[in-house]
């Protein structure tokens, strides 16, 4: 019993539950403890709770039977309550709290603010060496999934992983076009288990645009060797080795290979270029019959090899979402003749949209603005049988473009971006269609199918029509999809080798789903098919439709 009256602070009161029957312990019962046991169990119990924080309003329980409420403010007879009361009922500051609670405090806080934060005082600084916190920085701010754990044991900590590693080259997570010439290319720098590693991410072979995009790596920066962040290019076939990342600007870096004769293969550039060939069309030179198509080949090999790796990137960002827009926008890879497969973004912009070329070629080079479709100006399709006429087709959309161009001239604005250059005429002329350098001849056994049609990302699924190509529109992919949503009047670029006389000719935008759009190339008599990139883009997300839309007029800039 007297246990239970220290703890309690207040002897045989009527709201202690532990009460003494009668008869049942005598003076000399086991119940009695001596003084100094006593006190030092109360000492224990007065520790904890000021060690929590709590006042005196709170329940302290010390069992299941032998729990003891003292809040009533009746109960106030010396003893452990009215000494709680003389000292602090609650920390005065964040230092006071117990270590536990700080560490779940500070853990919260973006990894940017801590160094701020252990100038604070002593005790925050002596915190902030716990591994829980950098561990769990690592995790949100960064998407580590590798167990940190591992690193720690192998003497490599997770604060040395976020200050030595993840902190420094943040700026160049994300989304980047290399300066690769009219070719371009999509760099996607992310952080890869312990790694920080650059993909160069390649379309699939042509023309299966339906397939998943390919990755190389080009570099890494990691802390395995030393507790020092080690930059490794990772081009050639020899494995990695010394490199160089070097901060330009905002939104610009460079990559420098240190050691470029590992770029070198014991068989020459005829073995270098074999190899290069199989990885970029998955054919060797003697598969592919046309000899245009060869010299295009050779010319992207030439020009890209010599760069060894020693790039300039420029961020782009993803295209923000609209709830008005068509479709979510986004990348896509399409057929492009000749050229094989580009990578454009397909972006919204009120009444348009627009597609942006994040690959090239050298007719028409990368961040041009390959497609630009007109949304107030729909296009219903005949049945299946007029459909199959390129007439007809020309009838619908020229019809169309002659009267943007007189509202154009009506305004007194010129002729709009677009429509601008563009000659009303008959379809399919040969110089044109020998200016786009384009050859869609398509090759049955390298073609595939995907499903005719997605599920849309509204309730229920909107209305789908038949479709079918018109017949002397030459495809890549003779299997595309047979129903499609929507049709809109646009326009699509088209040039001379080196970008001479650019000009926007009229053509058809073709939904077929979500994932799937195409465009008809009435001058041309062809078909580009294009499919969504679904591949897992971090970082890469626009802040706002006018900082994309800034980026977007860089990138015709930096080709133009």
């Amino acid at each position: 019993m007297a246990v239970c009256a220290r703890l309690c602070g207040v002897g045989q009161s009527r709201r202690c539950r532990r009460r003494q029957r009668p008869n049942q312990q005598g003076p000399g019962s086991d119940s009695d403890m001596d003084e100094e046991e006593g006190e030092r169990i109360v000492g224990q119990r007065q520790g904890d709770v000021s060690g929590r924080g709590l006042d005196s309003g709170s329940a302290v329980t010390a069992g299941p039977s032998d729990a003891c409420e003292y809040g009533s403010s009746r109960v106030n007879r010396g003893g452990f309550l009215s000494r709680a009361r003389t000292g602090p009922q609650h920390p005065q500051t964040l230092a006071e709290l117990p270590p536990e609670l700080l560490v779940e405090i500070l853990s919260l806080l973006p990894g940017t603010t801590l160094p701020n934060v252990a100038l604070v005082c002593k005790t925050f600084r002596q915190i902030l060496n716990t591994e829980t916190i950098w561990r769990r920085r690592c995790i949100e701010e960064f998407g580590m999934k590798e167990d940190l754990r591992k690193m720690e044991v192998g003497q490599v900590s997770s604060r040395d992983i976020y200050v030595k590693l993840l902190h420094p080259y943040r700026h160049i997570l994300g989304l980047w076009q290399p300066d690769i010439g009219p070719y371009g290319g999509l760099l996607n720098v992310m952080v890869d288990g312990l790694f920080i590693i650059g993909w160069m991410y390649l379309p699939p072979h042509d023309p299966r645009v339906d397939d998943p995009m390919r990755r190389r790596p080009l570099f890494r920066v990691h802390l395995w060797e030393s507790k020092k962040a080690t930059v490794e290019c990772m081009y050639g076939h020899k494995g990695p080795h010394k490199g160089d990342i070097q901060t330009v600007k905002k939104d610009e870096f460079s990559t420098k290979c240190n050691q470029t004769d590992h770029h070198r293969m014991p068989g020459g550039r005829q073995e270098e270029f074999r190899t290069w060939l199989e990885e970029e069309w998955g054919r060797t030179l003697e598969e592919i019959f046309h000899e245009h198509m060869q010299e295009l080949i050779l010319m992207k090999f030439i020009y890209t090899s010599q760069y060894d790796n020693c790039l300039t990137y420029r961020r782009i960002y993803l295209p923000p979402t609209m709830p008005s827009d068509l479709l979510q926008p986004g990348l896509f890879k399409g057929t492009y003749g000749s050229h094989g497969l580009e990578i454009v973004m397909l972006s919204f912009h009120g009444n348009s949209a627009r597609a942006t070329k994040l690959t090239g070629d050298p007719n028409v080079p990368a961040g041009q603005l390959t497609l630009d479709v007109d949304l107030t100006r729909p296009i219903v399709l005949p049945d299946l049988e007029q459909q199959r006429k390129i007439e007809e087709l020309s009838r619908l959309v020229l019809g169309i473009h002659e009267e943007v161009q007189r509202e154009a001239e009506q305004r007194g604005k010129g002729t709009s971006s677009t429509v601008s250059g563009a000659a009303v005429g008959a379809c399919g002329g040969a110089s044109t269609a020998e200016k786009m350098d384009v050859d869609h001849g398509a090759s049955s056994d390298n073609c595939q199918s995907g499903p005719s049609s997605s599920s849309s990302s509204s309730s229920s699924p909107p209305d789908t029509q038949p479709f079918v190509l018109p017949l002397g529109v030459i495809a890549r992919n003779e299997v595309y999809p047979r129903t499609c949503r929507k049709c809109f009047y646009g326009t699509g670029l088209i040039a001379g080798h080196g970008f001479t006389s650019p000009e926007r000719t009229p053509g058809l935008f073709v939904q077929f789903d979500e994932d799937r759009f195409g465009f008809i190339w009435l001058e041309l008599k062809s078909f580009s098919l294009y499919s969504r990139l679904t591949d897992h883009l971090p970082h890469a997300r626009a802040p706002n439709m006018e900082r994309f839309e800034a980026m977007l007029h860089n990138m015709q800039s930096w080709t133009s």
